[in-house]
């Protein structure tokens, strides 16, 4: 199919934007599905606004969180924020705490637009060829560092080598990325995939864009630099953040003057800030513990909706979880409703043991939900002669993640479990999650974790993270899961340049996945933010980015 001119496309369209165009012209795929395809495709908001309006569809769409209001200029936000459980490391980081504080100063090739749709962002518009195999980004003039100079391609190059041989392993290798000219960068991939730029985007949190200087290792707290709206002050792990307002910062100059970051393990600790007037705004916060919150006139919660979730890993490899009647056993053993009733008061949807949640529009609704037994998770255990199971249950404190483990606790007693809880502070519980990312043992990658524990996975667009990093490969694999069938659907998926096509791999995945049980996902929250009632333009995506360049005070 060769090239076609669009009015108001900016660019010629290919074989894929026309396909997807044309899908959406005859009813073939929803509002919501075109504009989110179309934004990972490169095609701009305003002009997809085009195309829905010539088809006469009038839904109504999201904007920005923020209160209303005008938005006066000065101030010092003052933001409850889980404590950073790992350096400030933009390529080695792993949880929301850190994702927090780096994404206030380093920004994304692609950022987040309406819903799940991609917007621009430091690439300021991006194209594939007609198979996916090939994209171009084009990336934005004028974009200073906070540390000096500006941004070119050399520095987007450079981050993607450094991220080709950990983070995109799975999708590039040293050298994909050229220069094209100095704001044009092209990246050739190992295979193609229709959804590539999710992956230098607000969903894949290491992605960021750093300095083709920037060696792998380096802190941002010793390299204060950055393209972001604010420019990091000071920083103490066990205190807060400071930033300050970026005068030069590309996407004009933001109203506030300064924003802090104030650490807590302790969410009730947290919550109360907001309440006493010592913090402005909460990156995050569960609904058990958050009716000081919910219930507060002084006080704006939203809700972003996705597939957020908490996994269970139990590792396959060795120990007490090899045997896949015992990790069946588990699965069977607790009770999702319950979970999701008293633990997220309903704020949520049950999981069934596989990461693809309801909300991405290739999930496959016709699997059977796999339902609390308590006599077969019994028989299960006795089979595999594992009956009286005793075992530690390593859990990090954070936000409902007590809550949810002491309920599991319960319930997997019931099946003659005997689990022992052991809650950790996040600035140390991740290296009993993953001690180590770079062991030899397949699969390679994540290594030196206990056996048997809950992580926090926050909202993704695609579900390509779960299934590469925590799934596929080795770099997030807790539960050292290997399935050669399941990393064969997951490259089947990758593939595919439509929904339609994604469908079957997708169902394959998500019947692997709750067969094999390495994790179990018990659900898929809501993630729930707050702010003072004078407070507006704060954006959130449900995985710790606090966008604030448009935020600020109305009184």
């Amino acid at each position: 199919m060769s090239e076609v001119n669009f009015e108001g496309a900016g660019r010629p369209l290919g074989k894929l934007e026309q396909e997807l165009i044309s899908s959406y012209m005859a009813k073939g795929v929803s509002r919501r599905s075109f504009l989110v395809r179309g934004s990972y495709l490169g095609l701009s908001a305003a002009f997809l606004g085009s195309i829905v309006a010539a088809c006469g569809d009038d839904e109504e769409g999201g904007g920005d969180s923020g209160g209303a209001g005008e938005v006066k200029e000065g101030g010092t936000l003052r933001v409850a924020s889980q404590r950073p459980g790992s350096p400030l490391d933009p390529v080695g980081m792993d949880n929301l705490g850190t994702y927090t504080v780096v994404s206030t100063c380093l920004e994304y090739l692609c950022g987040p637009g309406e819903g799940a749709a991609l917007a621009p962002m430091l690439a300021e518009e991006w194209s594939p060829n007609d198979d996916g195999s090939v994209w171009t980004f084009k990336i934005r003039k004028g974009v200073k560092w906070h540390d000096g100079g500006e941004l070119t391609a050399a520095d987007v190059v450079a981050t993607l080598d450094r991220l080709s041989v950990g983070n995109l392993a799975a999708y590039i290798v040293e050298g994909a990325a050229t220069a094209v000219d100095d704001s044009t960068v092209q990246v050739t991939l190992n295979a193609p995939d229709g959804q590539f730029p999710y992956q230098l985007s607000v969903y894949n949190p290491q992605s960021l864009i750093t300095p083709a200087d920037f060696a792998t290792g380096t802190v941002l707290n010793d390299r204060k630099t950055g393209t972001g709206p604010f420019k990091l002050e000071s920083y103490d792990s066990a205190i807060k953040a400071v930033f300050v307002r970026n005068d030069e910062y590309w996407g004009g100059k933001p109203k506030l003057e300064k924003v802090e970051f104030i650490f807590s393990d302790d969410i009730d600790t947290q919550i109360n800030g907001v309440i006493a007037g010592e913090a402005d705004a909460i990156v995050l916060f569960a609904v058990v513990g958050g009716d000081a919150l919910l219930n507060n006139g002084d006080v704006t919660v939203e809700s972003v909706k996705g597939a957020s979730h908490r996994q269970l890993w139990m590792n396959t490899r060795e120990g007490n979880f090899t045997d896949v009647r015992v990790r069946q056993a588990v699965a069977l053993g607790i009770d999702r409703q319950q979970l999701l009733d008293v633990v997220l008061q309903g704020r949520g949807v049950i999981g069934n043991d596989h990461p693809i949640a309801p909300t991405y529009e290739y999930f496959d609704a016709s699997q059977a939900q796999r339902t609390r037994d308590i006599e077969k998770a019994k028989s299960l255990l006795a089979e595999a002669g594992k009956e009286g199971l005793a075992v530690t249950m390593f859990v990090p404190d954070l936000v409902e993640i007590p809550q949810l483990a002491e309920l599991m606790q319960s319930q997997l007693k019931e099946i003659g479990m005997d689990v022992t809880l052991n809650v950790i502070s996040t600035d140390t519980f991740y290296d009993s999650w993953c001690k180590v990312y770079d062991s030899t043992n397949e699969p390679a990658g994540c290594d030196g974790g206990e056996e048997f524990g809950i992580v926090d996975y926050g909202n993704r667009g695609t579900p390509d993270v779960y299934l590469v990093k925590a799934y596929s490969t080795g770099e997030w694999n807790s539960a050292h899961y290997v399935s050669e069938e399941f990393r064969a659907a997951v490259a089947a998926y990758q593939a595919a340049l439509t929904v339609e096509e994604r469908k079957a791999p997708i169902a394959e995945i998500q019947r692997i996945a709750n067969e094999d049980v390495p994790y179990v996902i018990p659900y898929f929250y809501d993630s729930l933010f707050a702010y003072k009632k004078n407070v507006a333009g704060i954006r959130a995506t449900g995985l710790g980015h606090f966008y604030l360049n448009s935020a600020g005070f109305t009184s």
